[in-house]
């Protein structure tokens, strides 16, 4: 299981503890590529998804809700994590 796996995992088994470092390894994972940074706020698009995907870091950690919006978003569009190799 890869690393991306092993946080979607952590995340999918209902963490609210998940790094902003993880975070950002999940959004990638997923074809997100970081398009800005306004003050504390990581902005992420994709060419086939019309929203972006907004993420902070407070204390090395993902905010709870953003994770949870970027999932709907991953349900919404049926996304699927791009495999490695």
């Amino acid at each position: 299981m890869t690393k991306p796996e092993k946080v979607l995992k952590k995340i999918l088994s209902g963490s609210k503890n998940i790094r902003f470092g993880e975070m950002i390894l999940i959004v990638e994972s997923f074809g997100f590529e970081l398009d800005r940074i306004s003050g504390s706020h990581h902005l992420f698009v994709h060419r086939e998804v019309p929203e972006l995907v907004n993420l902070q870091e407070v204390e090395g950690m993902a905010k709870p809700y953003q994770v949870g919006q970027f999932l709907r978003i991953v349900e919404r569009y049926n996304l699927r994590m791009r495999s490695e190799g």
